[in-house]
């Protein structure tokens, strides 16, 4: 256990035994976080390639996967370049592949990069604070429609334009309290059961990282560089993702679907990990 706050991954022995991993199974895990799900892959396959887009996540599954010397190879990149980076490093024959596209704890809780509304930090939200322009510039330079549309379009919030506005009026806006206070003023504090900022900050991240653009560009590459009986195993955790794989494992001819319905955390486990209850995962194996 590493000093900083621990993430636990989600649907563990769903996705191992998804898999179908053995001792010769070489796995790309394209969501490597702290390694929680590489860890459980690397006890039963041969070896394991690794990316992540956060230097920081990359850093942190070192250490935890270290003891896999070279049987684990770690690279920071976008798994958007996913065929790239497995060329690069010579990596085949490829039996299995894994998406998680849920975000980390230490991300939310650790990292300062303002993904949390809870918290008052820098609003930032780049998955790679290398890379591409922070939500605070977003903000800072979209129009009123624009805003909108990024609101609308990734987080389904019903009242985008109103925020749009509220955001707009506070420019500029450099922290999470920045936004956070403009949108309570749209929503004066409470909108049911989730904060306000809940669909905004999830909004404005996923246009930060076109985490969408990036995953519709993955998906046919992890195809196309599978085994014949490869598995692919997708976790998602909101229904823009969930829609994006869904639709792609039903018009993508060469694979056939395993998970006819998605596998979801079971009552045990999330009870001791809430963020499991929105996760889905599907399976589908390479014809």
């Amino acid at each position: 256990m590493t000093a900083h706050m621990s993430h636990i991954p989600v649907l563990v022995s769903e996705v191992v035994e998804g898999l179908a991993l053995t001792q010769t199974s070489h796995v790309i895990d394209c969501t490597l976080g702290d390694g929680g799900h590489a860890l459980a892959m690397l006890e039963r396959a041969a070896t394991l390639l690794g990316i992540d887009a956060d230097p920081a996540a990359i850093a942190s599954a070192h250490q935890r996967l270290k003891r896999f010397g070279n049987r684990a190879m770690l690279v920071h990149d976008s798994f958007r370049n996913l065929q790239t980076i497995a060329d690069a490093h010579q990596f085949r024959p490829i039996h299995a592949i894994l998406f998680d596209l849920g975000w980390s704890m230490p991300q939310v809780k650790e990292r300062g990069r303002g993904f949390s509304f809870m918290q008052d930090e820098p609003l930032d939200m780049r998955f790679d604070p290398t890379q591409g322009e922070t939500a605070a510039e977003l903000i800072n330079r979209s129009t009123v429609d624009e805003l909108a549309r990024i609101l609308r379009l990734y987080g389904e919030e019903p009242r985008a334009r109103a925020i749009a506005e509220a955001l707009y009026r506070a420019r500029p806006v450099a922290r999470t309290t920045d936004a956070v206070r403009a949108i309570e003023t749209v929503y004066d504090k409470r909108r049911g059961r989730i904060h306000p900022a809940t669909l905004t900050f999830q909004a404005l991240r996923i246009a930060v990282n076109d985490e969408l653009g990036a995953l519709k560009d993955a998906l046919p590459q992890a195809v196309n560089m599978l085994e014949p009986n490869g598995r692919l195993a997708v976790i998602t955790f909101h229904s823009l993702e969930d829609r994006i794989v869904k639709q792609f494992f039903k018009g993508e001819k060469r694979i056939r679907i395993i998970t006819k319905k998605p596998i979801v955390a079971r009552v045990e486990e999330v009870t001791q990990n809430p963020a499991a209850r929105s996760a889905k995962l599907r399976i589908a194996e390479k014809l």
